[in-house]
C-alpha cells in the first residue's frame, strides 16, 4: 500500500506536513476541523506537494526531514514537486526510499 507525503499551504501562508494514503481525503478532514491541531488554528488552503512512498517507515522518515527543513527549502521543495509531477499522479524520488 503506498503512503504519501504531503505538504499544505495554510491561509496564513504557512506550511503543514504530513502523512496519509489518501491526500484528498486527509485535506477535507484538515479542511472540516477534523485534522491536525495545527490545521485547526490555521485552515488548509490548498495542497502544494504530495510525494509517494512504498510504505508508512519511509513516508514517516521523508516528513521528519522535511518537517526539519526551513521554510525556504520547504518552499522550494514544492515548486520541484510541482515543476516535476504529472498531472493527477503523485511522484515520488526526492526523500523517497
Amino acid at each position: 500500500m503506498a503512503w504519501y507525503v504531503y505538504l499544505l499551504q495554510c491561509r496564513d501562508g504557512s506550511l503543514y506536513t504530513g502523512i496519509t494514503v489518501d491526500v484528498q481525503r486527509r485535506f477535507a478532514q484538515h479542511a472540516a476541523g477534523k485534522g491536525a491541531r495545527y490545521t485547526r488554528a490555521h485552515p488548509p488552503q490548498r495542497i502544494v506537494a504530495v510525494i509517494e512512498h512504498t510504505d508508512r517507515s519511509s513516508a514517516t522518515r521523508a516528513e521528519a526531514a522535511i518537517k526539519r527543513l526551513s521554510p525556504e527549502q520547504k518552499r522550494a521543495l514544492c515548486a520541484t514537486r510541482t515543476r516535476d509531477a504529472h498531472p493527477g499522479r503523485p511522484q515520488g524520488g526526492l526523500l523517497q526510499k
